[in-house]
């Protein structure tokens, strides 16, 4: 590991067993279960987990997800039960869109496709 990298990313959630059913559908993370109250992931490009909360409120940083079918990475979402928040854009680089997974954390995907 090095110094001053981003190392994890841990996110609030009330149902895991619905965020690791959302995120295995919409992008084919895999999940390893730390008791009753957490759950980490991998294949993100990035380790991270889910902690068990009471409620989750949104803000703080935005995670950008990479996908270079970006329509197909939208319809995963769709599939997995995720709300697209602001539907695909363009900005320089490139083109993404924002979605709340079932926990009402949002992220965004997006591609330079």
């Amino acid at each position: 590991m090095k110094d001053n990298h981003i190392q994890y990313i841990e996110f609030q959630a009330i149902d895991l067993e619905k965020m690791k059913r959302f995120y295995s559908t919409a992008f084919g993370w895999t999940f390893t279960d730390y008791g009753d109250d957490y759950t980490a992931f991998d294949d993100s490009g990035v380790s991270g987990g889910f902690a068990r909360a009471e409620s989750v409120t949104q803000g703080g940083p935005l995670v950008v997800l990479y996908h270079q079918k970006l329509e197909f990475a939208r319809e995963n979402v769709i599939k997995g039960g995720g709300v697209i928040s602001r539907d695909i854009f363009a900005f320089p680089g490139g083109r993404r869109f924002h979605f709340t997974d079932p926990g009402n954390n949002e992220l965004a995907v997006w591609s330079d496709k």
